[in-house]
């Protein structure tokens, strides 16, 4: 199958067509899809996510002092676009990437009686964080 090249004029200038760019960022396509931005911002927010680990397991930094290191540093890398029509897998991608970054921030919790620790489930997890989840963050913006 060949695949015609169309080129548009504007004025005195032509415009190759592309299948995808990237502009300011955020990588645009022609069928106006944001699921291959959305990945490459969860592996952007991934990789900033693990530099900082040495930080986020430290125990000399106060949980307030983690929290401001992921709303300064990691979140940032998943904003990016004003406004993403998520799906289901898409928002569920996002909450585990942000569940999985506090558990850290958070660490695991002693059970009251049998003193074992265990993780903390979904949402003690909001109730510690206390803001908003970067799912209603994303699409407030």
């Amino acid at each position: 199958m060949q695949v015609l090249s169309i080129n548009i004029m504007v004025e005195n200038s032509s415009f190759e067509r592309v299948e995808q760019f990237k502009d300011l960022g955020t990588t645009l396509t022609d069928l106006n899809s944001t699921q291959e931005e959305i990945k490459s911002r969860l592996r952007t927010g991934d990789a900033c996510f693990h530099s900082l680990q040495n930080l986020l397991f430290s125990s000399l930094l106060s949980k307030s002092r983690k929290i401001k290191i992921y709303r300064i540093i990691i979140l940032p890398a998943l904003y990016g676009c004003e406004n993403w029509s998520l799906i289901l897998r898409e928002k569920c991608r996002l909450r585990v990437l942000e569940n999985r970054m506090l558990w850290r921030i958070f660490g695991p919790k002693r059970d009251e009686i049998t003193g074992e620790r265990r993780k903390l489930h979904n949402e003690e997890l909001n109730d510690l964080y206390s803001s908003p989840s970067i799912i209603r963050v994303i699409k407030s913006r």
